[in-house]
């Protein structure tokens, strides 16, 4: 008897513009096919997979169900604090997300990976050392900033619940850095002089991107649903992190109001995100152990390595 075929899945990956996407997509496509999908402008990957700028709430993204047989999405696209106000990441975040869901049921999905943050947690000085999965998500009582993205976790907590068959998994990473990362800890990196609140310097933890992406490829292909922290055994003091990195510290005061705004002014940014400024003061260190132990994974570039790429960037520019 001859063998039969076994047909390639098509797996959606939402964010395809982000460094973290392009990764997971460069992974994945030896084994998957691959269907491009970004919020904010139509993504080129190559030739051969086909992409769509596309906005869940809007009633055409649906054709992108229809004209693809989708058996799998890996959701990496959020919206950040410093590209939307409260009430638009809300409904990209919150909104887009529970339309995606139900597209996903509608079309018998049998797979989706969603990306959130460590940043549900909150940042508070009543933190314990290192946060579990099943810590209190603090972030929304905490600072307004936060709201879509403990709001998204509910949206995911309740269709873990409320749809097994879409087997999900969520997955909590800590600060990602490395090339091509542009958020809002990578770019302070990137700069030569950061902010330090005087008599603060929380502990933190990074994994390199390539980690991650790592991350996010075996937890698609070993399915185990359910909600994950993602985070190395290593973690340094944020001021020791800014002196890797090749950044002076400049003291700011921790007190006033208007902090983010002095901030921006320092680092010559249209707005610093304001809720940034109690992780700045405040550990939020994460127990990735869970993940470790399910998905057989280890990260591969330590923290020096990748605070040195910052440091090298500065000494390539000159700056």
């Amino acid at each position: 008897m001859a063998a039969t075929t076994r047909k390639r899945q098509t797996v959606m990956v939402t964010g395809a513009g982000g460094a973290l996407a392009r990764q997971v997509i460069r992974q994945l496509r030896a084994k998957v096919d691959i269907v491009a999908v970004d919020f904010r402008r139509k993504v080129r990957i190559d030739s051969k997979t086909p992409s769509y700028q596309g906005d869940p709430n809007r009633r055409e993204f649906e054709d992108i169900f229809r004209n693809h047989d989708i058996t799998g999405v890996i959701h990496l696209g959020r919206m950040d604090s410093d590209e939307l106000n409260a009430e638009g990441r809300y409904n990209a975040n919150v909104l887009g997300t529970q339309r995606l869901f139900r597209l996903c049921s509608a079309y018998s999905v049998k797979q989706i990976i969603v990306m959130s943050t460590f940043y549900v947690y909150g940042a508070s000085p009543y933190n314990p050392a290192l946060l579990g999965e099943d810590a209190p998500l603090k972030a929304s009582g905490l600072t307004m900033d936060l709201i879509d993205s403990v709001e998204l976790e509910n949206l995911a907590a309740v269709a873990l619940w409320k749809h097994p068959e879409l087997h999900l998994t969520v997955l909590r990473p800590c600060h990602i850095a490395g090339p091509r990362v542009r958020n809002t800890m990578s770019q302070l990196l990137d700069h030569r002089v950061a902010p330090v609140l005087l008599g603060f310097s929380p502990m933190m933890q990074f994994i390199h991107i390539e980690d991650m992406a790592r991350a996010v490829v075996q937890a698609f292909h070993q399915n185990h649903p359910g909600i994950y922290n993602v985070a190395p055994n290593e973690w340094m003091s944020y001021q020791d992190v800014l002196a890797a990195s090749g950044c002076i510290g400049l003291p700011v005061p921790s007190v006033p109001a208007n902090v983010p705004a002095m901030i921006s002014r320092l680092l010559k940014w249209k707005a610093f995100p304001s809720y940034l400024v109690n992780y700045l003061k405040y550990p939020v260190l994460i127990d990735g152990a869970r993940f470790e132990s399910t998905f057989n994974f280890r990260c591969e570039r330590k923290l020096d390595e990748i605070l040195e790429y910052y440091r090298r960037r500065k000494q390539a520019s000159g700056a």
